[in-house]
Parts: C-alpha cells; sequence; structure tokens
C-alpha cells in the first residue's frame, strides 16, 4: 500500500515540475513582450503549485536534471540579471533536457546498425 502512495507522489511531483518549466518556457519563448516582471509574476503564479506539492527523491536522472533546471529558475526569481541571459540560459538548458529525454525515446533508422547488415 505505501508503495503506491509513494509512486502517486513521484508521478504528481514529477508532473507538476514538467508543469512548471513548460510554463516558463512557453513564457520565454513569446516573440515579444517578454519583461522581467511578467518573467517573476509567471514564476510566482507557478511557484504555488510547486509548494503545495510534496517534494520525492528522484533516482532516474533526466527527473534529477529537471529538479535541478526548476530549482535554479526559482533561484533566479527577483535576481538582477537581465532577462535576455536568463532567457538564453534556461532555453538551452531546457532544451538540453529535452534532446536527453528524446534521444533515449527516438531513433533515426541510419543509425541502427542491422539495417547495412546486408550490404
Amino acid at each position: 500500500m505505501s508503495n503506491k502512495i509513494e509512486s502517486s507522489l513521484r508521478l504528481k511531483y514529477i508532473r507538476v515540475l514538467e508543469r512548471f518549466l513548460k510554463s516558463v518556457v512557453s513564457y520565454l519563448s513569446l516573440p515579444d513582450g517578454i519583461t522581467k516582471e511578467g518573467y517573476d509574476k509567471k514564476i510566482e503564479s507557478n511557484l504555488k503549485y510547486f509548494q503545495k506539492t510534496q517534494s520525492v527523491a528522484l533516482y532516474k536522472g533526466e527527473f534529477s536534471d529537471l529538479e535541478v533546471l526548476v530549482k535554479e529558475i526559482i533561484a533566479n526569481l527577483n535576481s538582477d540579471e537581465s532577462i535576455e541571459n536568463i532567457k538564453c540560459d534556461i532555453l538551452y538548458k531546457a532544451n538540453k533536457l529535452e534532446k536527453t529525454k528524446n534521444n533515449r525515446k527516438y531513433k533515426k533508422d541510419k543509425h541502427k546498425s542491422e539495417i547495412f547488415k546486408d550490404w
């Protein structure tokens, strides 16, 4: 019974982290109208959901990287760094995280060696 509860808490925590990151990245990806005040407001609104969920130990590498990135975004709240530097840093790290997720799921056929064994 406790294993199911622990699993559901972990899944809920992961979903909150993913929702937090997706919201921030979508705001930073807007073509215009990005301001430091709007960025701080977006983080504060998402921080409510993040603080409501119980923190759970994440054992998988990509989930722990996601947690580190979200905590770094929260640490940038109300910092005096420019929005362009924050935007470049967060989008770079989010893209890198997405690449590691996709690399595990998807592999092009040309990279599979068994296709070219007959040649």
